[in-house]
């Protein structure tokens, strides 16, 4: 079995490497990271980069995982990934994304009439791509499963587990990596963060990550984006 996590320039860490951890413990699997520009590629935090393997290395990827990422948006015209993530989408079994990743999966034309999701702060976004915002960790919709905001990928891939070898299989992975999720608080959703907690968290996406796409389309003209 073959696994293809897309990664890119200012992917995040975790939204690549929680995946990688959960899906590497699939029996008889290749999980190999690829990206339009291989080689060693920094995430968006310092200090931590991959090395990607060419796109072509992984031409009928049984599984497919976009990463998210603070640099996302300017991935969404590169078409020879976006060429990629079409063509592997028909012989894949299951095609997924974390967090912003869905943006890429929209721009591949993958998610239009779908449910989707995606971090909060993107969510609105994935309508711009023909979906519909669904405010849920992780959304299964035909073969697509998309997850939401970095953390979220851990979900979506045991869920992948889950379908590909059985209940049993995937509780196994779990306890395996002892996910048991117990942090000090209960706020990690935009319904159960404090409201002067997510205020201060949308102001700094504003600040570092800038505004989201729906927001960008909304303040453009679509030659912008032609």
């Amino acid at each position: 079995m073959d696994v293809a996590i897309v990664i890119y320039e200012g992917f995040t860490a975790l939204d690549a490497t929680g995946p990688f951890e959960v899906l590497s413990r699939l029996p008889d699997v290749r999980v190999r990271f690829v990206a339009s520009t291989p080689g060693l590629t920094a995430a968006d935090q310092p200090g931590f980069g991959l090395v990607a393997e060419p796109l072509e290395s992984m031409e009928r990827p049984d599984v497919v995982v976009v990463a998210g990422g603070s640099t996302t948006q300017h991935h969404l015209r590169d078409e020879e990934l976006l060429a990629w993530l079409r063509r592997v989408y028909e012989t894949s079994t299951w095609t997924t994304s974390v967090c912003t990743g869905s943006l890429l999966l929209g721009a591949a034309g993958l998610l239009r009439g779908r449910r989707a999701t995606s971090h909060w702060y993107e969510l609105e976004s994935v309508r711009c791509f023909g979906a519909e915002p669904t405010s849920r960790r992780v959304v299964e919709d035909g073969k697509i499963i998309t997850a939401a905001g970095v953390s979220s990928g851990i979900d979506m891939a045991l869920l992948v587990c889950d379908r590909l070898q059985g209940p049993a299989y995937a509780q196994a992975v779990q306890l395996g990596i002892e996910y048991d999720p117990q942090p000090p608080h209960d706020a990690g959703s935009v319904d159960k963060a404090p409201p002067e907690v997510f205020r201060s968290m949308q102001q700094m996406m504003e600040k570092y990550y800038g505004p989201s796409w729906a927001v960008r389309r909304s303040q453009a003209s679509d030659a912008d984006f032609s």
